[in-house]
């Protein structure tokens, strides 16, 4: 058995990775905190009283390296950096949810903001498991995709040695309210977000580069990302429309098959797919037809949990030698 905790547990990812970790055979919950701690779990979270009684501590390093031999970090972009860096040099593994690992130093900084942490930067491991699972078996440091790159990148990946690299790619993303966490906003407002659907940073959201630095080093290819991001009236899921153009004729869901055909966790569908058959799932559904050399992808995920925690926690599986479906939900939130 391997003691784990999870820095950030009041957020959305926190409260997945606990249900999850509550019947997990190999790992067991050593420690819940946050940046201001003083709490119980339940408390936080309604939904866990009479399911588990654990209290929550303010946030430190010395509590994680006394209690824990694998990390979540739960924790908002450069946040996370913070502890990372000082969690992995005393040898605890880190399993970062941010963007504070995700990507090159030039991009993120571009992105984000400076980064404090260049010297385990190079270091981390893209958390996107089919493309990076033997690299994750022997990882310290692990950051965790983003949920639209995860549902993109998973899509169209295997399409891009029949792509014209020079023409656009244009990625229409469509997620539930969740993805943009517990705060409040004006723009997760009920008012505003019942009954509607509306494109947000369109063609600017740092997502977009994530996404074409990934093909660049899976493929070695530059493309043209175009990234329109939606919220749309649901509490979870996310669908994901990538058009492209063909150089090469081919049959769309035969690569599929053959490209994923030794992976547990992706589904390849004979018809488009939706949202609600992979909420509360670790499934990435894919579907892909062409017209003439036009390409359409289509994939959808739950974006807590393959978007977010249960990617986090099939890394660690790989991270600890276990099996990567140890602990994974696979039923889904039907109807």
């Amino acid at each position: 058995m391997i003691n784990v905790g999870i820095v950030g547990a009041s957020g959305y990812t926190g409260l997945e990775l606990i249900k999850m970790l509550l019947t997990h055979p190999a790992f067991v919950l050593k420690y819940l905190a946050t940046t201001t701690g003083d709490s119980v779990i339940e408390a936080i979270h309604p939904s866990l009283v009479d399911v588990i009684t654990y209290p929550v501590e303010k946030a430190s390093i010395e509590a994680v390296v006394e209690h824990c031999e694998l990390v979540f970090l739960a924790l908002p972009h450069k946040a996370s950096m913070g502890f990372a860096k000082e969690l992995v040099n005393q040898g605890v593994k880190v399993v970062d949810l941010s963007a504070d690992y995700r990507l090159d130093l030039e991009t993120y900084e571009e992105h984000y903001c400076e980064h404090e942490d260049k010297e385990h930067l190079d270091e981390a491991v893209y958390a996107l498991i089919e493309y990076y699972r033997e690299d994750l078996k022997k990882a310290k440091l692990v950051a965790g995709p983003g949920c639209y790159p995860t549902a993109t990148l998973l899509g169209i990946l295997p399409f891009i040695p029949y792509l014209e690299h020079t023409a656009p790619l244009f990625v229409d993303a469509k997620s539930g309210v969740s993805g943009a966490g517990k705060k409040l906003s004006e723009s997760t407002h009920f008012v505003n977000v019942n009954d509607n659907i509306f494109a947000y940073n369109p063609l600017k959201h740092r997502h977009a580069p994530e996404i074409a630095e990934k093909i660049e080093k899976v493929h070695g290819v530059k493309m043209n990302v175009n990234f329109v991001p939606h919220l749309i009236p649901a509490t979870r899921g996310e669908l994901v429309s990538v058009y492209a153009t063909l150089k090469e004729d081919i049959e769309p869901l035969e690569v599929l098959k053959e490209f994923y055909k030794d992976d547990m966790f992706i589904r390849i569908r004979e018809k488009p797919v939706d949202i609600k058959s992979t909420a509360g799932t670790h499934f990435c559904d894919i579907f892909a037809m062409k017209n003439g050399n036009g390409l359409f992808v289509n994939s959808a995920i739950d974006n807590l949990l393959r978007g977010a925690s249960s990617q986090a926690l099939v890394a660690a599986n790989l991270m600890c030698g276990f099996s990567e479906g140890l602990g994974i939900p696979t039923i889904a939130y039907v109807p």
